[in-house]
């Protein structure tokens, strides 16, 4: 995944762009990126963030950066900002999104005689591709109009120039960007609580496909948006901040209302509800209010050296991570009956860590509740999952052994209502081995958000897409 913020100010703006960066760091894990401009010369600084936090690789160094107007990134991808200079004058550029035929466009660029430097993975960086692909345009909106017909996936982007920010969000709006401001100038960010503590009140939610130019004077629409939207519904379920908000709709509140109406129908006996931290959290305090539980934590995520924008690239060790980040309160646990509120299950190899651990503590039952439909389908939109395959989800692994091929008659098991969805919820619970396992319905999903369901990207759970 990856999220940007960008800064048009009235004064010098690296400290307000340092914390808005920072702000985004539960996005991403392999790099991150700043850059200012002054008098038409940029001033860059781009470091790996594997093993480390924004914070400690960028503080020192702020000395150097100079200028009114910049961009920063935490990606998942290669390094940017990329700098460009071009017929278009020098301009940097920071994107979101996940590019599916790289190749194919790499090739395109090749046969134009156009050039790529930064292959720091041996690969082609995806931002630069778009970076290329916006110059063969006349101007901006034409080249940006270019990287909206020829991208297959979805990319936003965040493009400095000696003018000010130009913003420009996903043709179908996977991903969001919000324009904020304060008495200083205007803002534009991924999540708006990075607005929070710099003084910024949101001042518009670019809309799909929509470009706008930004100052520090205010911004003006150079390309209007895209009646048709797709935004990522696993945005509220798992990625987002809780104290954020995307088309206006908070994202604590939309998994507090996903829990409270799977707590109204859930007939599960059980002493109290607890979440699996942090993004079980507010799914799990409106579980409580809609069943009339209590909310008690029965796990615990301990923050001081295993933050969540710590997350290793590797899978293994993004598994050991989590198994030590998580520790059971075995006074609660022990003799009760417990239902515990997840945001999703990809592979289910952590999950199922984590509840032998809960039983080994003494809990008498436990009792699983997931926020989302079951994931069928690896994400080809913003890749919220590292999986590289659909085998590697739990409910196409149980599809196999149910139907002995994964793919056949996966309608059957998006539809919670028929036998096929029972036994492969039924199998999975089975590989966790806990008492019951229940998920979130998809028009359950749709009505927490409040959104009609064809504006959303509901691909992981049914395939569905425009």
């Amino acid at each position: 995944m990856g999220g940007f913020f960008g800064i048009a100010s009235k004064k010098t703006c690296i400290s307000d762009l340092f914390y808005g960066v920072d702000y985004h760091s539960h996005l991403g894990a392999k790099r991150a990126g700043l850059a200012t401009m002054e008098n038409n010369i940029f001033f860059r600084s781009i470091h790996n963030i594997e093993n480390s936090y924004f914070r400690t690789k960028f503080s020192d160094g702020l000395g150097k950066f100079k200028g009114n107007c910049g961009i920063g990134v935490i990606s998942d991808t290669d390094a940017q900002p990329i700098v460009v200079n071009s017929h278009l004058g020098r301009f940097a550029i920071v994107t979101v999104g996940k590019i599916n035929n790289l190749a194919t466009l790499e090739k395109e660029c090749l046969d134009r005689n156009q050039q790529f430097t930064e292959l720091s993975s041996g690969s082609t960086n995806p931002t630069e591709l778009v970076a290329l692909l916006i110059t063969q345009g006349k101007d901006f909106i034409d080249g940006i109009q270019n990287v909206f017909r020829k991208v297959q996936g979805s990319c936003s982007m965040l493009i400095l120039t000696n003018d000010g920010l130009i913003v420009a969000r996903d043709f179908l709006g996977r991903t969001p960007a919000i324009i904020g401001k304060n008495e200083d100038g205007f803002a534009v960010a991924f999540e708006t609580h990075s607005f929070n503590n710099l003084g910024y009140s949101i001042e518009h939610f670019v809309g799909p496909g929509e470009v706008v130019s930004i100052t520090a004077d205010g911004f003006k629409q150079l390309l209007a948006p895209n009646p048709k939207m797709q935004i990522c519904s696993f945005l509220w379920v798992y990625y987002g901040f809780p104290a954020s908000e995307y088309e206006g709709i908070n994202i604590e509140q939309m998994r507090y209302q996903g829990g409270f109406e799977m707590g109204q129908e859930d007939d599960v006996e059980a002493d109290y509800v607890s979440a699996i931290p942090d993004s079980g959290i507010g799914m799990a305090l409106g579980y409580a209010t809609g069943k009339g539980i209590p909310y008690l934590r029965g796990i615990n995520k301990y923050t001081p050296t295993w933050s969540r924008s710590f997350m290793p690239v590797n899978q293994e060790t993004r598994e050991h991570v989590a198994k030590m980040k998580l520790l059971g309160n075995k006074s609660l646990l022990n003799g009760k009956r417990v239902v515990f509120c997840d945001d999703s299950i990809v592979r289910g190899t952590q999950l199922r860590d984590n509840v032998k651990k809960l039983y080994e503590y003494g809990a008498k039952e436990v009792h699983i509740r997931i926020s989302c439909p079951p994931l069928l389908y690896g994400c080809k939109f913003i890749n919220f999952s590292n999986s590289k395959s659909d085998l590697e989800l739990i409910t196409r692994r149980v599809v196999e052994e149910l139907e002995g091929d994964n793919k056949k008659n996966l309608h059957l098991y998006m539809d919670d209502t028929t036998q096929e969805y029972a036994n492969m919820v039924e199998k999975i619970r089975q590989h966790l081995g806990v008492d019951t396992l229940k998920f979130n319905k998809l028009s359950t999903i749709a009505k927490a958000i409040g959104l009609p369901k064809e504006r959303l990207c509901t691909y992981c759970f049914d395939g569905a897409e425009i």
